[in-house]
């Protein structure tokens, strides 16, 4: 089993809040992570029709089923039992760690936990495996291209099963139509919901143009900010804002898309190999998705925001990803497999426009 650098993270914050919210894309391990931080704490799945059915019929007694606390699976499909929840937490005593929610729709389970739990509730949001992960667990790909290719959700580097990752992909695909977008949609838009998925899948590490999208697949413009705001909250991409320094000089407004996973971005592509992929046009756009991942697993592990923005100017310029951390750093992102001081020739230009602050440049390469 592959130790995940967010187990930390977990057992700080239930050390100190009575319930955690545990959000992620579906199969980025979230269940595994937890029960194996708590394996002596109930577990219960509202999957479970017959589970989520006793659940909303009588929230406060199925809690009572539960008195040294559980953890409860996808809470967000019972949304009675959030207010049954802040009512158990209010009158016992207080008790750190006592309920788990997991959930792969942030939307959902942000929105309920925060309406109903507001400071009693602390959140950690779980990415698929990085890159430190799979290195400590000696399960890293040896060559770069495998890695991005192939993708970094846990089942797929499960010893004891055998996915081949296109069929994978396909049913992870098929999985999240079903459970996660059918309900949120006009059943009858399913299958332009897919070619949408694949629309974005062009936009990785672009700027986001909905009026484009909206033209190409035949829907509205208003549709298609819904549908945007549906694949972010369930983590299957994740939108980096511009730069908003005051830099005395005019930058783009628009957002820039990025999918959270790289194996699944390929797979979206129609990129049948790691072969086809270093001759596709795509390849430096799927090395900068897979770049912008790692920065936002490095955060979210520790229970932090991502805080990554980028720069671009009306004249061009631009940089990568801007991380404001402890230090700011700006980041070029290159598909290159050697470093050269040329690479971070617009970082440097970057550092010596913030004069109001210091700037580390950087680059990630291969």
């Amino acid at each position: 089993m592959i130790n995940r650098t967010a187990r930390e993270t977990l057992e700080r914050l239930a050390s100190q809040f009575p319930i955690v919210g545990i959000t992620g894309p579906r199969q980025s391990g979230k269940t595994t992570l937890t029960r194996m931080t708590f394996p002596d704490k109930k577990y219960v799945t509202f999957d479970d029709k017959n589970m989520r059915e006793l659940a909303a019929s009588n929230p406060s007694d199925f809690l009572e089923a539960f008195p040294d606390g559980v953890i409860i699976d996808e809470a967000q499909k019972v949304p009675e039992i959030f207010d049954a929840l802040k009512l158990n937490t209010d009158s016992s005593k207080f008790t750190p760690g006592k309920y788990i929610l997991t959930g792969s729709s942030q939307f959902r389970l942000k929105e309920n936990m925060t309406d109903s739990l507001a400071g009693r509730a602390a959140f950690l949001k779980l990415l698929p495996l990085s890159i430190k992960e799979l290195k400590e667990a000696e399960m890293l790909p040896e060559k770069p291209y495998d890695l991005i290719f192939g993708g970094q959700y846990p089942p797929l580097y499960d010893r004891e099963k055998h996915y081949i990752a296109e069929d994978w992909y396909e049913s992870y695909i098929d999985t999240y139509l079903d459970l996660d977008v059918k309900d949120m949609i006009n059943p009858s838009n399913l299958s332009v919901f897919r070619k949408f998925i694949q629309m974005c899948a062009v936009y990785s590490g672009q700027l986001l143009s909905m009026d484009s999208i909206a033209k190409q697949i035949g829907v509205s413009q208003p549709t298609v900010k819904s549908w945007i705001s549906i694949l972010e909250s369930s983590y299957i991409i994740h939108l980096l804002e511009p730069d908003s320094n005051n830099l005395g000089r005019s930058v783009v407004k628009t957002p820039k898309l990025y999918f959270v996973d790289s194996g699944l971005l390929c797979h979206l592509l129609r990129i049948d190999s790691k072969e086809e992929l270093l001759l596709s046009q795509y390849k430096g756009a799927v090395v900068e998705t897979t770049a912008v991942a790692e920065m936002m697993k490095y955060r979210m592990n520790q229970g932090k925001r991502a805080n990554l923005t980028f720069f671009r100017d009306s004249g061009g310029f631009e940089v990568d990803t801007i991380a404001d951390w402890k230090h700011t750093f700006a980041v070029e992102i290159k598909s290159s497999v050697s470093s050269e001081s040329r690479l971070s020739a617009n970082t440097r230009k970057y550092a010596e426009m913030r004069k109001d602050t210091e700037v580390r440049n950087a680059v990630f390469y291969l």
